[in-house]
This record gives structure tokens, sequence and C-alpha cells, in this order.
């Protein structure tokens, strides 16, 4: 029986993995796609992100990787970190208007950066390489969509390019894309301090009237216990003295 029972409850929890899988959309290796890391940064500031490249392919190795950045999200400082086993070169394009950044003004931003592995430093299959990326001022816009290509050593390109659907729905083929908060105004920090200082300090009179309601109540609970307990123990006396007489 015990056995019949193990037997049915591991054959349901294998329905519902299957299950699972075919409501909620979870697949293998063949979903993974090129991302951005955080996925999130804030308008006007500096961010650090790293595109995160796994390798889906099961017999090549990614030895390229080329980045475009948004035309209309144009950045003024791009800087790359050093990959062990890998080149990095930068495109520029003009830009009109000019960026300001730090009182100068720009005509030429980055435009696209690419990464080429030497040696043995392809990411092989089952691996994955992140190439961080420092940029900024970032744009006042809602989101930077960055067009990237994948390339295998055996010729293949993924094409990570599709712009995000409008229903919210992911594509086949899906961008990686950076969402940017606006900033906070200036002064909007200490504006809840103040206001939870004016809550966690009320007036004097409030308080003595609070502190006055707390003492009654408590020593109204505490009369009112004491009367449960005599009254408990009146029952309990006259319980024992009928079962006395009865005896």
């Amino acid at each position: 029986m015990t056995r019949l029972r193990r037997t049915a409850t591991a054959a349901a929890a294998l329905a519902f993995t299957a299950a699972a899988t075919a409501v909620l959309g979870f697949a293998g290796p063949a979903s993974a796609h090129v991302t951005v890391n955080p996925k999130e940064a804030t308008q006007g500031g500096y961010a650090r992100v790293a595109f995160r490249v796994p390798n889906e392919s099961d017999t090549a190795s990614t030895n390229k990787l080329e980045v475009v950045l948004p035309e209309n999200a144009p950045v003024g400082s791009v800087s790359t970190m050093p990959v062990p086993g890998w080149t990095v070169a930068t495109e520029k394009r003009k830009v009109d208007p000019p960026i300001e950044v730090h009182g100068s003004q720009l005509t030429e931003a980055v435009s696209k950066i690419t990464w080429t592995a030497t040696g043995d430093a392809a990411v092989k299959p089952g691996q994955f390489q992140e190439f961080p990326v420092s940029m900024g001022p970032l744009p006042k816009v809602d989101s930077m969509v960055f067009k990237v290509l994948q390339t295998y050593s055996d010729g293949n390109i993924a094409r990570w390019i599709d712009d995000p659907a409008p229903g919210g729905e992911e594509p086949e083929h899906p961008a990686p894309v950076l969402t940017l908060a606006a900033a906070a105004p200036e002064g909007a920090a200490a504006t809840p301090s103040t206001s939870a200082a004016a809550v966690a300090t009320p007036d004097d009179d409030d308080d003595d009237e609070g502190n006055g309601l707390a003492v009654g109540l408590g020593v109204a609970g505490l009369v009112a216990g004491l009367a449960g307990l005599v009254l408990g123990g009146l029952a309990f006396t006259r319980t024992r003295r009928e079962s006395t007489t009865k005896a």
C-alpha cells in the first residue's frame, strides 16, 4: 500500500511539472539570450552594466559580440572593462544636437562596441561570459534598447534585435533592454523624514491624553482579570463540594 502511494505521488509530481512547463512556457537552453544586467538605471546618472552572453550552441563557441547603442538615446561617455582573452573596439557617430557632459558639448557618441575573442577565450558550449560597460550620463528616456549580434565559430550569427512587444510578450529574438527611471527631485528624500518626525513627535497634550487612556485601559484590564480569577476559583470550589456531597 505504501509503495503504491509513493508511486502515485511521484506520478502526480511529474504530471504537475509537465503541466507547469506547458502552461508557463519553461524551456531549456534554447530560451537563453543576451541580456543587460542590471536591467534598471537612473536617468542622468552613470551606470555600470554587463552584457551577459550565454552560449546556445552544442558544438560551436561564441567568438564575437557586437553591441549597437540606440540612436535615439546617445550617451556621452562609454568605457569598457578589459575582458581576459578578448579585444574590444568602438565606433562613433555624429550626434545632433550635441550631448552636454560636465559642461562640454560633444558632437560624437559611441554607436557600437565589438568584442572579439583571441586564442582559446571564446565562450564554449555550456558557458557564458559577461562584458562590462560604464556609461553616462544616461539619457532622459524610458529605456535603451541595444541591438546585439552574437557570432559563433561555425559562422552562425544569433541576432538579438527584436524590440519589446507592445503586449508584453517576449519576442523570438529579444534585444537587451535597460529601463531608465526618472531621477528623484532635489529635496524629495528629506520630505519623508520630516513627515515621519512629525508623526513620531505628537503634541504634549495628545501624549498626556494617550498615556492616561493607556493607563485607564490597563487598570480596567487588571480588574477584569482579577474578577475572572475569583469567579473561576469559586466555581472550582463549588464543583468540588458537590462532588464530595454526592460521594
